[in-house]
């Protein structure tokens, strides 16, 4: 099996090619991963400031980690998320090489090795094939604000963590110009069907920050502008880097609009004054 790997310092992208995606028995296919999910393998292992500044109690105290029980990940559970990615990877190489809307359904199980109801038991829309790498990112933002360390606001906690997603040019701050990553982005953005896909994991990713936030409208509004300023700012690297600019050139400029971005909701979210 081969496989090109967009992946950029730790962030997965991953594109295949070749032969179909890995699964699970060592036969180099999609049904085997599927096969052996599915027998159950055991486990083994413009708002006040006090939508971002007012947060519950458990918002204030960093996340504690884990205890070692709870951090193993069942056998069943791996396997699970390898047969996910596996059709994912399987239909975003045909959707790259046609087209999103040019590839069925019924064409990406057959790639795969099952059927379409097995394929529709993993992925409810076909959208959900291609956006699949989205999912483990939606609470994201939500993540950094629970974990941020001792007296970091949760404005600052996301600043630093969008500015060091800049540093190592993580996808999802759309600095990265690896060629797999922009292949995926210009598939992304020039399908209607999957940015509209892309809004509906937004307004959960939002959803979760609030809740991160201690709840409430004002929680509310204040996640809706965070997600849209990281949206917008993802959004504009892109566009410079699919106009021709490398990610390096872009970079200073990036990380100009997202200090920017921040005054901008410091001033509106976290106006001086109020704690």
């Amino acid at each position: 099996m081969t496989s090109t790997p967009a992946e950029v310092k730790g962030v997965r992208f991953m594109v295949m090619s070749g032969e179909k995606a890995g699964g699970g028995n060592g036969n180099g296919s999609v049904a085997g991963a599927v096969e052996e999910e599915r027998a159950g393998v055991s486990a083994s292992a413009q708002v006040p400031a006090s939508a971002l500044a007012r947060t519950s109690a458990q918002a204030q105290a960093p996340t504690q980690s884990p205890a070692p029980a709870q951090a193993r990940v069942s056998l069943r559970e791996r396997k699970k998320q390898l047969t996910y990615r596996a059709i994912s990877d399987a239909a975003v190489a045909m959707f790259l090489e046609r087209g999103f809307d040019k590839v069925s359904v019924a064409e990406v199980a057959a790639a795969a090795d099952i059927s379409k109801p097995t394929l529709f038991r993993y992925f409810p829309a076909k959208e959900d094939l291609a956006l699949h790498r989205f999912a483990d990112r939606e609470d994201e933002a939500a993540r950094v604000v629970g974990g941020r360390a001792p007296g970091a606001s949760p404005l600052e906690a996301l600043r630093r963590h969008f500015l060091a997603g800049l540093d190592r040019r993580d996808p999802a701050t759309g600095l990265c110009d690896a060629p797999q990553v922009l292949a995926f982005h210009r598939l992304l953005y020039g399908t209607p069907s999957l940015v509209a896909r892309l809004y509906a994991y937004q307004g959960r990713s939002e959803a979760a920050l609030a809740r991160a936030l201690g709840g409430g409208v004002t929680a509310r509004l204040a996640a809706g502008q965070v997600i849209a300023v990281l949206r917008i700012l993802a959004e504009e690297n892109w566009r410079r880097i699919d106009a021709g600019e490398s990610a390096d050139r872009v970079y200073a400029g990036a990380v100009q609009a997202a200090e920017e971005a921040f005054v901008q909701l410091r001033s509106g979210l976290e106006p001086e004054g109020r704690g």
